[in-house]
C-alpha cells in the first residue's frame, strides 16, 4: 500500500528544503525526498567551491521560515558594495545609500542547504528521507505515484519538482523545456587573497566575459572568469602558478594579490525555461523551472522566491478549504512567478549579448551608461532594490508578513 501525502517534494537542496519549511508546522503532510544528505559543518572544513550571492529577500524568506539563525552561526561574508564598470569608472552601489546594513551575503550552497535543512527536520508534518531517489514516477492530475529506489511507494496530491535543471519530476510529467547554451563557461576559483574579510563585490566586463569577485570569511575570495569554453579548458590544465600569473595578466588591479589557489572547478552556462511551472497536481521550483545566466548571481533567489510564493498558496489553499493540487490553484503561483523571472532572465541575457559585442561603438555606449548609472541617483536605488529582490510580484512570508520593506 502506499503511503499518501499531500505535498511530495523530489529535490532537497536549497529551494525544496525551504519550500518545506514554508509548510511546516500547518496541518499539510509532506514529504522530502533527497538524494545527497549536506555533509555537517565543522568550522576548519575548507570554504566550498559552490557559493552564492545570497539576497536580502532571500534572506527574509530564510529568516521567515526559521532557517536564517541556522546558516549565520556557521559562516557567511556580507557585501555593503557592489561595483561594475568596463573601460571606465563604471558604476557602484552602496548599502547606505538605501539605509540597509548590507546588499547581500556570499554564503556557501552546502551552507544554506544545510541550514534549511536543520530547520524542516524540527516540523512534526515534515518527513525528510535521505538518501532517497525517485525509481518510477506515474504521473496523474488527481495525484501522482511515485516509487522510491529502495522500494517504497509513495503517492502525493501535489508533486513538486525541485529535483534541478535535468529535473526527473519535469520529464516524467511531460512539461518541455527552451533552452540553448551560452557561448560561454565558467571557471571558478577559491582563493586566499593578501587582504583581510572585504566587504565588496565587483564585476568587471572584458572583450572575453566578464571577471568577478566575490569576498568570503575572513582573507578569502571567490573569483568567477567567463571565457568561451576552449579557453576555459585551457586555464584549468594550468597548474596553480600559471594560472596566478594568468589572473595577474588579465584580472583588474583592484583583484590585490592572491596567496594561494585553493580549490578550482568550471561549469558550462545555459539558459532554460520550462515551457509550464505547473500542471493539475504538479509544481516546478527552482532549476527544475528556470535555469539563468549566472552573471548577477540571481539564481538562487528567484528559486527561493519560487519556494515562497509556492508555500503561499498552497498554505492559503489548505486554509480555505481548496483542492491544493487543483490546476486553478497552482496557476496562481505560476502567475505570481513566470513572468517575474522571465524578466530577471531577459535582462541577463542582455546584459550577456551586449557586453560580449566588441563593437568599439556599443562599447562606447554601454560605458556611458554605466557611468550615467552612477550620477543618476534615482536609477542606482531602483537598480540596487531590484538586485536585492525588493521589486516585483513579490510574495508574502509566514503569517502574511510583506516581503517589501523599507
Amino acid at each position: 500500500m502506499a503511503q499518501h501525502y499531500d505535498v511530495i517534494i523530489v529535490g532537497g537542496g536549497m529551494v525544496g528544503a525551504t519550500l518545506a519549511c514554508s509548510l511546516g508546522g500547518t496541518s499539510l503532510k509532506v514529504m522530502v525526498m533527497e538524494g545527497q544528505p549536506p555533509q555537517p559543518f565543522e568550522p576548519e572544513q575548507p570554504l566550498e567551491l559552490r557559493v552564492s550571492a545570497i539576497s536580502i529577500a532571500s534572506r527574509r524568506i530564510l529568516e521567515a521560515v526559521g532557517a536564517w539563525n541556522n546558516i549565520a552561526a556557521m559562516r557567511l561574508c556580507p557585501f555593503r558594495r557592489m561595483k561594475v564598470w568596463e573601460m571606465t569608472d563604471g558604476t557602484e552601489f552602496r548599502s547606505r545609500d538605501i539605509q540597509y546594513p548590507e546588499l547581500g551575503y556570499i554564503i556557501e550552497n552546502r551552507l544554506v542547504q544545510l541550514g534549511v535543512t536543520e530547520r524542516l527536520r524540527e516540523f512534526s508534518n515534515i518527513e525528510y528521507v535521505c538518501p532517497a531517489r525517485p525509481k518510477r514516477i506515474d504521473y496523474h492530475p488527481q495525484g501522482s505515484e511515485v516509487e522510491l529506489e529502495d522500494g517504497r511507494v509513495v503517492e502525493g496530491r501535489v508533486l513538486v519538482a525541485a529535483d534541478g535543471g535535468r529535473s526527473q519530476v519535469r520529464q516524467a510529467v511531460g512539461i518541455g523545456v527552451t533552452a540553448w547554451d551560452y557561448e560561454q563557461s565558467a571557471l571558478v576559483l577559491t582563493v586566499e587573497t593578501a587582504y583581510g574579510q572585504q566587504d565588496i563585490t565587483w564585476q568587471r566586463f572584458t572583450e572575453n566575459g566578464p571577471q568577478a569577485f566575490l569576498p568570503l570569511p575572513g582573507p578569502h575570495a571567490s573569483l568567477v572568469w567567463y571565457q568561451r569554453p576552449e579557453e576555459v579548458r585551457r586555464l584549468q590544465s594550468l597548474s596553480d602558478g600559471e594560472l596566478m600569473n594568468a589572473l595577474y595578466e588579465s584580472f583588474p588591479r583592484e583583484l590585490g594579490d592572491i596567496v594561494r589557489i585553493l580549490d578550482r572547478g568550471s561549469f558550462p552556462l545555459r539558459r532554460q525555461h520550462a515551457q509550464h511551472y505547473v500542471k493539475a497536481g504538479v509544481a516546478l521550483v527552482g532549476d527544475a523551472a528556470h535555469m539563468i545566466h549566472p552573471l548577477a548571481g540571481q539564481g538562487v533567489n528567484i528559486g527561493l522566491l519560487d519556494a515562497a510564493a509556492l508555500g503561499q498558496i498552497l498554505v492559503a489553499a489548505q486554509a480555505e478549504g481548496k483542492d491544493i493540487g487543483a490546476l486553478k490553484t497552482l496557476k496562481r503561483y505560476e502567475a505570481m512567478r513566470r513572468r517575474d523571472n522571465l524578466t530577471m532572465m531577459t535582462v541577463m541575457d542582455l546584459f550577456y549579448r551586449v557586453f560580449s559585442n566588441a563593437s568599439i561603438p556599443l562599447k562606447l555606449v554601454r560605458n556611458v551608461g554605466l557611468s550615467l548609472a552612477q550620477r543618476l541617483y534615482p536609477a542606482r536605488l531602483a537598480a540596487m532594490r531590484y538586485a536585492m529582490g525588493l521589486q516585483g510580484n513579490l510574495p508574502r512570508l509566514a503569517r502574511g508578513e510583506p516581503l517589501r520593506q523599507g
